[in-house]
């Protein structure tokens, strides 16, 4: 086992291009570490740096303790899992497991406890015989995996394995890849582009935009304290609603202006966020959850001051709950995402997860309680979250 450290870690191509900026990340021994981001955001050039398929410019890498900037990828002690599988079609799943044992000349006998072992654990026992191209997607993805297990190497780097799966079998083997992780007690970098799989597999998630590390926190962490707007909106389905709006402080907790509504919150807000005593009377943004949005109705207090009014502009019945979009009267903010969905302008600029008992309809007003003791504050130029 062993730990895995980038220490100002950087990427320059040839074409001047600079892919990796400064990059600092201390995986620990037996750590699950999920490196996720937009499209081109660098996760996986920093794991090929990893698994040295692509050198380093700069800075220092170190497995196990051992600088290995300069060392072979086959001499890091690393098994790498690949997006596309990787997999030798005219070889038996027996000898695509074992494959990387008998190039490294281990004896006959070990490789087969090893192989017989790693099948076991990964419920491949009946098909050891059949080659990749009888198997399904799924099951070609743990032979992927049972070629890395026998290895015994010190650290898996995965590169969005379940990609190439679908929705349902996405959730199955990433349950499965986190239960055999805690099982091999490996330390695990794994990319992937959706937030959805690093919240649920990850210890911890580093998010990266534009070859810059954002910030690396618990999935919980990452939820309610995001670091700034990126952050913020990228984290979490659907994303977070932020907009402009004006500040006023008061006694009791003060009050944000959104467009031509204005919610209040209390005092708790503040001594949660001290530091937003400093923007009383400023522009800055404000970012509401879709949890933190209720339909009026279905609130037995009055919470005065803390609703906004609106016209419901399209319903999604998900049996659990309801998604319900509809328009604020204000600046919605770009979160930077590249990958995000260009919005139509006069499309519905914020969602809600209402209780599916709500009786909301398409076209209809809605009168929405905002929970404002969850809300997110940024600064508008720096965009960092206001905290402390």
């Amino acid at each position: 086992m062993a730990t895995v450290r980038l220490d100002s870690v950087e990427k320059i191509y040839d074409n001047g291009y600079h892919a990796i900026h400064d990059l600092d990340l201390d995986i620990q021994d037996k750590e699950f570490l999920v490196l996720v981001g937009p499209s081109g955001c660098g996760k996986s050039t920093a794991l090929r740096m990893m698994a040295g398929l692509e050198s380093i410019s700069g800075g220092e890498l170190l497995i196990g303790g051992r600088l290995v900037n300069d060392v072979e990828p086959k001499d890091r002690d690393i098994a790498m899992v690949f997006q596309n599988y990787a997999l030798y079609p005219h070889m038996s799943v027996y000898d695509n497991i074992g494959f990387a044992l008998k190039l490294a000349k281990v004896p006959k006998d070990e490789i087969d406890d090893r192989v017989r072992k790693a099948s076991k654990i990964l419920e491949l026992d009946s098909y050891l015989d059949r080659k990749p191209g009888l198997l399904s997607g799924g099951q070609r993805q743990r032979v992927a995996m049972g070629r890395a297990i026998v290895r015994q190497p010190a650290a898996f780097l995965m590169d969005e394995p379940l990609s190439n799966l679908d929705a349902k079998l996405r959730v199955q083997m990433r349950a499965e890849i986190s239960a055999l992780q805690r099982e091999l007690a490996v330390t695990t970098i794994y990319v992937t582009h959706d937030q959805v799989e690093a919240m649920t597999m990850g210890d911890r998630v580093a998010v990266l935009k534009d070859g810059y590390l954002q910030q690396v926190d618990t999935p919980q962490n990452l939820y309610d304290r995001p670091a700034n707007v990126f952050v913020a909106a990228f984290i979490g389905s659907p994303s977070m609603n932020l907009f402009e709006a004006d500040l006023s402080l008061n006694d009791a907790g003060g009050t944000v202006r959104i467009g031509e509504q204005t919610l209040s919150f209390g005092s708790e807000v503040l001594d949660a966020r001290p530091a937003l005593r400093a923007y009383d009377g400023k522009t800055l943004i404000v970012g509401m959850r879709p949890e933190d949005f209720e339909d009026a109705t279905m609130v037995s207090d009055d919470r005065t001051g803390r609703r906004l009014d609106s016209i419901v502009r399209l319903t999604e019945a998900l049996g659990s709950e309801i998604m319900v979009h509809f328009n604020i009267d204000a600046s919605k903010v770009d979160a930077g995402d590249p990958d995000a969905v260009e919005e139509a302008p006069d499309s519905a600029n914020a969602v809600g997860r209402f209780s599916p008992r709500s009786r909301v309809r398409m076209g209809e007003p809605v009168s929405i309680v905002v929970a404002t003791e969850n809300l997110h504050f940024f600064d508008i130029a720096g965009r960092h979250a206001i905290w402390a």
